[in-house]
């Protein structure tokens, strides 16, 4: 059986034009339409009559007009038109987007064309276009990646904090890419989560394109298709990364003032430990005068010790609390020397140690522990640029700045210095930490290994002494710091030189303290200087004992921070009786207040524990003479 098939009628042509949702139009090479279907007057809003009584030009928007007659004229000269776009007006004076398809008669100046109302799709293009513009605004990382990890989408925000352009990233590895050390195990927890809440977010530790190390909060959104099928990853990435640094150095400062609190008690506890060991070591080659010369040696290394005990606390409570630092003319060359000492006996061996002073080394003005500090800080750093061994040196000479060294240094001033230069053979730093090594908090130490505050530090105690540090260094080859200290026009005075002090005339000293040790150590001091000692363990005990001996006491030895009666209210009682009475204050711990209220209170002295023989007897014979 053969079946013919249905050859189109006119009348059935006819009713395609009339039915058809497009529109459909027979227009002249004039510029007039010939003849339309009613889906222009529905699309439109204007009848068939004004749409041929006008040139279809004028239903065109203006910045189209000149490409739509040049298609036109390519129409006329026998191309055909696909898909080509203009903007018709309507009735209301708004315009739709039209997507044109036309063919011109051979034979007749009669074009034959259809038009598609394309608006809609238009305006979701437009949102879409804003939609990215957005997201190329914005400063986080927006990034789409497949259900494998293929980055389909990087913005401008992600170029911007990754490095890497959306040429470069779009079809990367999104894992391998930015997270290249991160495990598989961290990656499924998070695509479990995603699966079953539909979002995740956290922090992700990520890289650079410069392998510049970021902490990024992360948000993971699963994107569906309108079936409901996951389709893709929507993922946002926000830097915290200094965000993260504020609050570890937030962290770290909080432990520091724990420290700074904790200090104090320490502070005062060891003072009193330390203030008998150094008066037992000064009062020893006084009680065995006819000791041998290893035994007076020992005397004299224990006196050095304990002072240095009790220089370390005052340092403790000068960087914990900011005690005022006791500044003097200081002899560079002991200090270099003790730290070569101290070097030798505890760096490894595969460590060269060289030190180099120039004979005639100026003297510098400002606190011997401070500067020891410096010094021995930068050798210990020295020290651990170089793992696997090297050489350190320490170089100490006299340096005069000029004024062409001072235009081209600016911390510099023309004079005299002491140049400390401290180099080693070590790792080098590279220049992008170079200039972040003095940041408090900034280490490139492991955790357990550095605070991030030793150059800080350095830095701040060298400006302190109107000084200036340079540091010069290249990966691979080592560092060498230089520390410039302004020499001083003053002399030294020899600390170790024996000075003869006065001795007493038999004055009559009550010596109040709660640390037995003290007691007995000072009163045996007291009494090799010629001066009596009564003694009393606190504020009560003091009281009764200066009662009975009124007539004879000439000075009081307080201590300010006692059980039973504090050194403050015992000194006011005691006024109270005699505001004539001299009295010295001591304490482990310089509490400015305290002091403060002790010297209103018509103190006339102070000596801070662990005090010397020297520092004992000098400040009462002030105190007796005034």
């Amino acid at each position: 059986m053969v079946v013919n098939p249905h050859r189109p009628t006119a009348q059935d042509r006819e009713q395609l034009f009339a039915l058809s949702l497009d529109m459909l139009c027979v227009a002249g090479l004039d510029g007039y339409f010939k003849r339309l279907n009613p889906a222009f007057e529905t699309i439109l809003g204007f009848t068939t009559e004004e749409l041929l009584a006008a040139p279809f030009l004028e239903f065109v928007h203006p910045d189209d007009h000149d490409a739509t007659l040049a298609e036109v004229a390519r129409l006329a000269a026998g191309a055909q038109t696909i898909a080509f776009e203009n903007r018709y007006r309507c009735q209301d004076g708004s315009y739709k987007w039209l997507l044109w398809t036309a063919t011109p008669d051979p034979e007749l100046p009669l074009l034959y064309a259809a038009a598609r109302d394309i608006t809609a799709r238009k305006q979701d293009e437009a949102k879409i276009r804003e939609q990215a513009a957005l997201l190329n605004v914005a400063t986080d990382a927006i990034l789409v990646c497949d259900l494998v990890g293929q980055i389909l989408f990087w913005n401008r925000g992600a170029e911007e904090l990754y490095g890497w352009s959306a040429t470069e990233a779009l079809g990367q590895n999104g894992r391998s890419l930015l997270s290249p050390n991160a495990t598989q195990a961290e990656f499924e927890q998070i695509q479990t989560h995603l699966l079953n809440q539909g979002q995740w977010q956290g922090e992700l530790h990520q890289a650079t394109k410069g392998q510049q190390r970021l902490i990024v909060a992360s948000r993971w959104t699963v994107v569906r298709d309108a079936d409901g099928q996951l389709k893709s990853i929507l993922i946002v990435n926000t830097n915290i990364t200094e965000k993260k640094q504020l609050e570890t150095q937030f962290l770290r400062i909080q432990r520091l003032e724990s420290i700074g609190t904790l200090a104090g008690g320490i502070a005062h506890d060891l003072n009193n430990i330390l203030a008998p060991i150094l008066s037992i070591a000064q009062l020893l080659p006084l009680k065995i005068p006819t000791a041998d010369e290893q035994i007076q040696q020992l005397f004299e290394l224990l006196q050095i010790n304990a002072r240095r005990g009790g220089e370390l606390v005052k340092q403790i409570l000068t960087f914990a609390r900011g005690m005022e630092s006791k500044n003097t003319v200081v002899q560079i060359r002991p200090i270099i020397l003790d730290i070569q000492r101290i070097l030798r006996e505890t760096f490894p061996p595969n460590i060269e140690l060289s030190v180099n002073i120039a004979p005639d080394l100026w003297t510098t003005y400002g606190d011997t522990t401070q500067l020891y500090q410096v010094l021995m800080n930068l050798c210990v750093n020295a020290k651990d640029a170089m793992p696997t061994g090297g050489r350190l040196e320490v170089l100490a000479r006299n340096f005069e700045i000029d004024e062409s060294y001072a235009r081209m240094n600016l911390e510099a001033e023309v004079g005299q210095y002491l140049a400390i230069t401290i180099s080693d053979t070590g790792t080098g730093i590279p220049p992008m930490l170079l200039e972040r090594i003095f940041e408090p908090f900034f280490t490139t130490k492991e955790s357990q290994q550095g605070t991030g505050l030793g150059l800080p530090t350095a830095m701040t105690i060298v400006k302190k002494h109107s000084g200036f540090l340079k540091i010069y260094s290249e990966v691979g080859h080592g560092t060498q710091v230089r520390v410039f200290l302004p020499a001083s026009t003053l002399q030294a005075t020899a600390s170790e030189q024996e000075m003869d002090l006065p001795m007493g005339q038999q004055e009559l000293v009550l010596v109040v303290d709660d640390e037995a040790p003290i007691r007995e150590i000072t009163q045996q001091t007291l009494e090799t200087y010629n001066y009596r000692v009564v003694t009393a363990e606190d504020g009560i005990e003091a009281i009764a004992t200066y009662v009975q001996n009124q007539a004879r006491v000439k000075v009081v030895l307080m201590d300010m921070m006692m059980p039973q009666m504090e050194g403050i209210m015992a000194i006011k009682t005691l006024r109270k009786i005699n505001p004539q009475l001299q009295i010295v204050a001591t304490s482990g711990l310089k509490v400015s207040d305290k002091i403060s209220v002790a010297f209103e209170e018509g103190v006339k002295g102070f000596l801070l524990k662990p005090y010397t023989a020297e520092e004992l007897i000098t400040t009462l014979q002030g105190v007796l003479e005034d």
